[in-house]
């Protein structure tokens, strides 16, 4: 700022010793995009409004908590069953929709997630639907500071529904600065079965080839731990005469002595004049009757088979943290998880990896002492050189995002070379301390990054004139060791 001096005296004029500096964007924050309970804040309507929560009791505070469905008990000939009495077997069976959201987002805080946007589509009962889901994306188009996009509940659609779904998920994305979808398969609890009906190839090929590399997806879905038995009482059974008829069955088959039947009895009766939920009689009928007990195993078991984009989200967000958004997101075990639906061998990993169609398919596998593991790395454009892993799609991502909203500082600043060192220092700067964390690749600075601006490189004298100033930035970013071959060979005693 120039000083006005008209008055004899002394004058103090101060004048910065460092120039600008990058903040790194944030890198882990994603948006939860489906349906909720409710959605109201401050007694406020919020649906379809992008709403940031730090916690799962912020969420149930502003959307409530999870769908409960009611099933009934139905008798099943084949070997799937949820409960055996008396030779036969019993499934439990509900015709109600199904909403990923909340659990999702409990896996998502299983595995290290904090900050998280909401955009709630809809409340339960309702249909899901394609479009509430792709106008929710939409919404996000003005909120700026997520970095990942899943939709947990577009897999509760129609095969079409939900390849629409995905559709806008990764075109989203690629119009974003630094957004990444995290796909679920749809029919990820089923094996592959290599044929027409294969549930790889229908979503690979109702995937289309749009923003490819913007996105990854993973398979199978997960056997949860975050749903409890303690969640479900009596109030799940659509008929609860069905349930009475049961237990009554069972009381007859495990008490010899009349009396002890007749207690029994006498407590299962109980169900059919109860209003609402009596914590008394429940734990009551789980003491006296192990049907009723393992009925509520059977519920938590249902609802723990859930898709694992909540759970990937979650140890995305745990990397970034720990290591860096550079670290391939990939032999990471995974919280609130017991076990993939479905066991791979590496032959069956095989053609998720590397497909002559591009698309790969991260695994979800459990090794023996380890866990569950997240075993792949790659984005959906698995034939690309330049995009084929998600931390160097991510962290090109990240870099822009960052350089970006500081160079924005320099709009409308003089375009002379006293602007662009200034500009040039800011960026070198940033990318240094990158390179000194392990981001960039190279034995020295030169060999990592090249950082150029300034007439005869990267401007000509009409860009100046058009009020352009072009900046080049390359970068070598570090790449996961995907295969790892030894040699062994034997040498000659000596």
């Amino acid at each position: 700022m120039a000083i006005r001096i008209a008055t004899p005296g002394v004058y103090i004029q101060e004048k910065n010793a460092f120039g600008n500096s990058i903040v790194a964007s944030p890198t882990a924050i994603p948006a939860f995009v489906g349906y909720t309970e409710k959605a109201e804040k401050e007694g406020k309507p919020i649906i379809n409004v992008p709403t940031l929560i730090d916690s799962l009791e912020t969420f149930e505070t502003f959307f409530g908590r999870a769908w409960v469905p009611t099933y009934s008990l139905k008798k099943s000939e084949g070997a799937a069953n949820d409960v055996t009495l008396g030779g036969n077997k019993y499934s439990l069976v509900t015709e109600e929709s199904r909403y990923y959201l909340y659990d999702s987002l409990r896996l998502f805080f299983a595995n290290g997630g904090g900050r998280a946007y909401i955009v709630s589509t809809g409340v339960y009962k309702e249909e899901v639907d394609s479009d509430k889901l792709i106008g929710g994306i939409r919404k996000l188009k003005t909120t700026t500071e997520p970095t990942l996009l899943t939709v947990p509940d577009a897999v509760a659609l129609t095969p079409q529904g939900c390849a629409g779904v995905q559709q806008e998920m990764l075109l989203h994305c690629e119009g974003s600065d630094n957004r990444f979808a995290v796909l679920d398969v749809q029919g990820g609890t089923t094996a592959r079965s290599y044929d027409e009906n294969d549930t790889i190839d229908a979503f690979r090929n109702n995937l289309g080839n749009v923003g490819l590399k913007h996105g990854a997806a993973y398979y199978p879905w997960v056997n949860a731990t975050v749903v409890s038995d303690k969640e479900f009482s009596y109030l799940q059974f659509a008929e609860i005469e069905e349930l009475v008829l049961l237990l009554k069955e069972e009381a007859a088959s495990i008490h010899e002595k009349e009396r002890k039947q007749q207690e029994a009895i006498a407590e299962i009766d109980k169900l059919t004049a109860v209003s609402g939920f009596d914590a008394d009689l429940h734990q009551t009928l789980k003491s006296i009757s192990p049907l009723y007990k393992s009925l509520m195993f059977s519920f938590a078991d249902k609802l723990n088979v859930l898709p694992p984009s909540g759970a990937i989200t979650g140890a995305l967000a745990r990397v970034d943290a720990v290591e860096g958004i550079w670290k391939a997101p990939a032999n990471e075990g995974l919280g609130g998880v017991f076990s993939p639906v479905i066991s791979m061998t590496n032959e069956d990993q095989e053609d998720l990896n590397l497909t002559l169609g591009g698309k790969s398919v991260n695994a979800i596998r459990t090794f023996s002492g380890e866990g569950t593991m997240i075993w792949g790395a790659r984005t959906l454009d698995g034939n690309s050189q330049d995009w084929r892993y998600i931390n160097v799609r991510r962290t090109m991502s990240f870099i822009e995002s960052s350089v970006k909203s500081s160079v924005k500082s320099y709009v409308f600043q003089a375009n002379t070379p006293m602007t662009w060192v200034s500009a040039k220092g800011a960026i070198d700067a940033f990318l240094t301390n990158l390179w000194n964390q392990g981001a960039l690749v190279g034995t020295t600075q030169n060999d990592a990054f090249l950082v150029e601006v300034g007439l005869g490189s990267t401007m000509t004298q009409n860009d100046v004139l058009d009020g352009m100033m072009k900046i080049s930035v390359k970068v070598a970013i570090s790449r996961p060791a995907e295969f790892i071959v030894l040699t062994f060979q034997q040498q000659m005693q000596s």
